[in-house]
């Protein structure tokens, strides 16, 4: 199985990011070679809840559903098109800029609709303009990684940075810096104005349009994916009206589901005051009654969308949380853990006690993403967390450990990152495929959302070394246990060690008198658990560094010792044979050889 972190240098291995209620603490310096690590921190619980149901409405209820959307469609379009022109606003300006835009579309539609409209129409310039500056910031880091190697000769090599490696990838290199500056200012300039462009349905399936044949669609198929995708059928709760929404309301006992239509739409209500009740019941099997509960006592969004591959309607039910205080690290350490890496294809799971020593056989636990559909890799991640969270639960542990790892420098440089993990050629092709594929982010966000569920709790750590140690200390002693073990397993046991506050690497050696079956123990060298953050890592030794003058001379050999300590005058006179040039010398008197 191929290991994504046997090609990443250290510089290029990063946490996740913290979300912003955490800050993440100062790292723990190293030995002058290695870098800082980062110290533990417990990940904050989800802020909110999604969960949806299946609809399974007549032909008269999907028509009606079918104008909805595309009339609220045609609304959001205007407005998000009115947002986007008026580029960056502070905080004065987009109050205003909202209420203006309200009140124009509440003459198409209800003053509920236009509220949650407006706010959408927000939320996706901000979306655009933040991923307008992650664009900046990855040509930046393109275009800092070419100057770099430009600035050094052809061949050459100077500390960390190495010279291309002919005169012709070097010019060519030459043009792909000017390329990428002239995107840099390009983006620079849009950023400074604040000209956002947002394509509601997505830039990929616009693309579609222009390749059908390549997509495997028709322009039918097409169209009808572009009109879902565009479809905008959302209603923002509120906890004053009844069953918390009014705009489009579920009742829990009775499982019907009324929306509240426009004025141009009023035509197609079967219910007084404007509004249109679905034929079919609606019910939610999973969690229905904490979704029942929020209903009656708070205020509750709702979502309804169209899946054109599956030709199957959704509901979904959101609402946000109240934050839960997440436990101190000492609390989330007074039990085992379950600690997880996360590889290409599976995860690689083991059980840590408190103290720092493996329990039980690692386990593997499959995760197969690449080259799938969105729903389907999420329905296999869920599989994979939910697996893991069980496991998590039959063996007691009371947290989840998980390395810090989101790639955003990898994916930043790209092809022009040299460093120890492959850029160019096949393998960097490979490599940077696989880095696409891996959803650490995702991975994080979900398992957080789900572990709260089930009274666990993540705690997040620093992935640097992980691997090569946990190969160097751990690996013969997980393969004793069990054949299957791997690397990945051994790096998971370090990540577990580090969570607890214990030192990944082991101490030295163990037992020199074995026991009577001959078999050196490793638990012999673990450390005991210990309240302080700081247990078990390794000090900061200040190495003197060497002169570079010393190189190339002998070291000056010391002469050996007796038994009480003193020094002997003249070694060779006193405990070995004479120099060969002594007078009357006979080696072969010496060895007792007879003539």
């Amino acid at each position: 199985m191929f290991c994504y972190s046997d090609f990443l240098d250290v510089s290029s291995r990063r946490g996740l990011e913290a979300k912003a209620s955490i800050r993440q603490p100062r790292g723990i310096a190293l030995s002058p070679r290695l870098r800082s690590i980062a110290e533990p921190f417990a990940v904050s619980t989800q802020r909110g809840a999604r969960i949806r149901t299946r609809l399974r409405p007549t032909g008269e209820d999907e028509a009606t559903l079918i104008a909805l959307g595309a009339h609220l469609s045609s609304v959001m379009g205007r407005d998000l098109a009115q947002r986007c022109r008026e580029g960056r606003l502070d905080v004065r300006g987009r109050s205003a800029s909202r209420t203006r835009r309200k009140r124009a579309a509440t003459k198409d539609c209800t003053s509920r609709w236009a509220g949650a409209i407006t706010r959408t129409s927000e939320d996706a310039w901000h979306l655009g303009y933040r991923n307008l500056g992650a664009t900046a910031d990855s040509l930046r880091a393109r275009v800092r990684v070419i100057q770099r190697r430009l600035a050094i000769s052809v061949g050459q090599r100077r500390g960390g940075v190495e010279g291309y490696a002919s005169v012709t990838e070097r010019f060519n290199k030459q043009r792909r810096l000017q390329i990428l500056q002239a995107k840099l200012d390009d983006v620079g300039a849009r950023l400074t104005e604040g000209r956002v462009s947002v394509c509601r349905g997505g830039r990929r399936l616009a693309q579609n349009r222009h390749h059908l044949e390549e997509s495997g669609l028709s322009l039918r198929e097409w169209k009808k994916r572009w009109a879902a995708a565009r479809s905008f059928i959302c209603a923002d709760g509120d906890a004053d009206k009844a069953w918390g929404n009014e705009t489009i309301r579920w009742h829990p006992d009775e499982r019907w589901l009324e929306l509240k239509l426009p004025a141009a739409l009023a035509h197609l209500a079967n219910r007084p005051h404007g509004r249109y009740r679905l034929s079919c019941q609606v019910t939610f099997s999973h969690r229905g009654d904490e979704v029942a509960a929020q209903a009656s006592s708070g205020a509750v969004r709702y979502d309804v969308f169209y899946d054109p591959e599956r030709h199957r309607w959704y509901l979904d039910a959101s609402w946000r949380l109240s934050n839960a205080p997440t436990p101190p690290l000492d609390e989330l350490r007074s039990r085992s853990v379950l600690a997880v890496d996360m590889n290409a294809g599976y995860l690689a799971a083991i059980v840590v006690d408190r103290s720092g020593n493996p329990v039980g056989h690692p386990l593997s636990i499959p995760l197969v993403v690449a080259c799938l559909p969105a729903t389907t890799r999420d329905g296999h991640l869920r599989t994979a967390i939910s697996r893991v969270l069980q496991v998590a639960k039959d063996t007691g542990c009371g947290a989840i450990a998980i390395e810090n790892l989101d790639f955003m420098q990898a994916r930043a440089e790209g092809r022009e990152h040299a460093g120890r993990r492959p850029s160019r050629g096949r393998r960097g092709r490979r490599f940077r495929g696989l880095v696409a594929g891996i959803p650490t982010v995702r991975f994080r966000d979900r398992l957080v959302q789900m572990a709260a569920n089930r009274g666990l709790f993540v705690i997040a750590v620093d992935p640097a070394y992980t691997s090569r140690w946990g190969a160097e200390h751990w690996l013969d002693v997980l393969k004793q246990a069990s054949a299957e073990a791997s690397g990945h397993h051994s790096a998971a046991l370090v990540i577990g060690r580090r969570g607890l506050g214990q030192r990944a690497r082991r101490r030295g050696g163990c037992d020199s008198t074995p026991p009577e079956d001959r078999k050196e123990r490793a638990t012999n060298s673990a450390v005991q658990p210990s309240s302080d953050t700081t247990a078990g890592l390794p000090e900061d030794h200040q190495r003197k560094p060497r002169s570079s003058e010393a190189r190339g001379r002998l070291h000056q050999q010391r002469k050996t010792q007796t038994a009480d300590g003193h020094l002997l005058e003249d070694q060779v006179a006193q405990d070995r044979l004479g120099p060969a040039a002594e007078a009357g010398f006979n080696p072969a008197q010496r060895l007792g050889t007879v003539h």
